[in-house]
Parts: C-alpha cells; sequence; structure tokens
C-alpha cells in the first residue's frame, strides 16, 4: 500500500522526470508502482463525474476519481517542477554535455526496465519495437520544428507533450524539443509567467483526458505490442540525449541568439579537448544507478 508520502514523493520523481530531457514522467509512474493507479483515475474524469458533480455530490465525485491521489501527486509534480526549472536551464547553459551525458544514462536504464515488461518476445514485438526505435531515431535526426512560441504556440505544445505524463518511453522534454518549445516552455517556468503556464496548462489538460483514453484503448487490446513499440521509441530518443553533437543548421532563438536547428551525433574523441569529457562517464553511469534504483526500490510495489 503506497503511502500519501510515498504518492507526493512519487510525483516529486515524475516531476523531476518531465522537465528533463531524459526520462518520462509516465515511465517513473510505471516503475514506482503506481501508472495503472494514475490511468485509471485520470480516466476516471468522466460522465459520471459530471453527473455527481451536477448533483451536488461533490464528496462522490472526489472519491470517483480518486482525487486525494491526484492532488498529492500533483503537488509532488508541481514542487519539482518549480524548483528545478531555472537549475536546469543553468546547467543547461553552463554545462550540456555532462548533463547530457546523465540524461543518457537515465534514459537507456529506463529503456531497459520497459524492456522487462514484455514477457515474451515474438518476431512480431520485435518489429514493433525496431519500428518505434526507427521512427525515434528519424525524428531526433530531423530538423527542430520552428513553432511560434505565443499562446497558440504553448496550448499545442502542452496538448501534445502531455502524453509523457502516462506513456512510458516517450519524454515530454523531448517532444517539446523536437517543437522547438522547450526552451520558452523552461523560460517561462522559470520566470513565473503565469499567463503562459496557464495556457500551456490548459493544453495539457486536454491532451490528457484525450489521450488517456486511447492509451487504454491500446493497452488493453494491444499490450505487448504497445509496450514494445514504447521501448523502441524509447531507445530511438537516446540520439537526442547523446552528449556529442555536430550542429548542421542553425536558428535564430527568441534571445537573439543562434541555436543549433538540426544536428548530428559524432564519437566522443572528437571532443577530446573537452574539460568535462571525463566527468561524463560517471554521470551516465550515475543516471543509469538512479533508475536502477528506483526500480529496485519500487517496481514491485
Amino acid at each position: 500500500m503506497v503511502t500519501p508520502f510515498g504518492v507526493y514523493l512519487r510525483g516529486i520523481l515524475m516531476g523531476a522526470a518531465d522537465i528533463v530531457p531524459g526520462v518520462s514522467g509516465g515511465t517513473m509512474a510505471f516503475i514506482t508502482g503506481i501508472y495503472d493507479r494514475l490511468l485509471g483515475s485520470i480516466r476516471a474524469f468522466d460522465v459520471t463525474c459530471l453527473r455527481l458533480l451536477s448533483r451536488g455530490q461533490v464528496r462522490a465525485a472526489w472519491l470517483h476519481v480518486d482525487g486525494a491521489f491526484l492532488l498529492l501527486l500533483l503537488l509532488g509534480i508541481a514542487t519539482s517542477i518549480l524548483s528545478l526549472a531555472r537549475l536546469v536551464s543553468w546547467l543547461l547553459n553552463a554545462y550540456p554535455v555532462p548533463l547530457w551525458a546523465f540524461f543518457f544514462g537515465l534514459i537507456l536504464a529506463s529503456a531497459l526496465v520497459l524492456l522487462r515488461q514484455v514477457p515474451r518476445w515474438t518476431p512480431a514485438l520485435w518489429a514493433c519495437l525496431v519500428a518505434g526505435a526507427l521512427t525515434a531515431g528519424f525524428i531526433a535526426l530531423s530538423p527542430v520544428v520552428a513553432m511560434t512560441p505565443g499562446l497558440p504556440g504553448f496550448f499545442i505544445a502542452g496538448f501534445i507533450a502531455i502524453c509523457a505524463m502516462i506513456l512510458p518511453g516517450i519524454s515530454g522534454s523531448f517532444i517539446l524539443i523536437l517543437l522547438g518549445m522547450y526552451g520558452p516552455v523552461l523560460t517561462a517556468l522559470k520566470n513565473l509567467e503565469l499567463e503562459v503556464i496557464l495556457v500551456f496548462g490548459l493544453g495539457a489538460g486536454l491532451g490528457l483526458m484525450c489521450f488517456s483514453r486511447l492509451l487504454h484503448w491500446l493497452l488493453q487490446r494491444f499490450h505487448a505490442a504497445t509496450m514494445a513499440l514504447l521501448t523502441g521509441f524509447l531507445f530511438g530518443s537516446l540520439l537526442v540525449v547523446w552528449p556529442w553533437k555536430h550542429a548542421l543548421d542553425w536558428v535564430l532563438g527568441r534571445d537573439g541568439e543562434l541555436r543549433p536547428a538540426q544536428q548530428v551525433p559524432v564519437w566522443p574523441w572528437e571532443f577530446a579537448a573537452d574539460p568535462m569529457l571525463q566527468v561524463c562517464l560517471p554521470l551516465a553511469v550515475g543516471g543509469f544507478a538512479l533508475v536502477w534504483f528506483i526500480d529496485r526500490l519500487w517496481g514491485s510495489d
């Protein structure tokens, strides 16, 4: 039985995972043993919930959606996001390569955790895994989409990226990077731009209501294939967090600075002159060990 503090702590882990382009919040929910409960709670916002609220049965509606669980989880997520946004933004600017190395360890370990969730691998399931990896790899090597960071752009980004909260295997930050919205969203969180955060949250809420039902349908009917596909996405997204890259194209950011629009991975020894190179392997191992420890601690709850 998960205690209230345990739910809050899991929310902190989910928030930390969602703010960095490494492990998804859904992966954290999965390996800490609350994934099914989370998906069921989200899906409980249905006609029955509306009927209870229309009759003034607020307590019954609260129990129907497992409100206490969701509230504690959201508080943990908010705590993590608001406290880490400024730190991650600074690290990405000051020490990008070591930070990406840490993310690489996180995402590799998460992919291996999900790999164990499919008990019997068949040729069809391996095909799903390869298809997911190739799709994510193709997207990772594609140019960044130049979305306009206005309020409609933040709404759309929230709607799409929220799938990471309930999808084991895809990071919301990974999706925001592909949309070209990771920087603007992180800046809005760091500076507490309430209007932007509200619009982004509304998009995320609507996306969550829609996607939770689609995911439930897929997992009910094609569970193994869906998990294999998601695991493939996670392996393919390792190209996104590979620390050593060369830029092929550049775009002008909102702050007037040039930023890479398309990058390709290269071997680490091409950065042999970088003094940070020697700390990358320990950080990658540390990220891997962190996910392994969390899975050992809570994976069987």
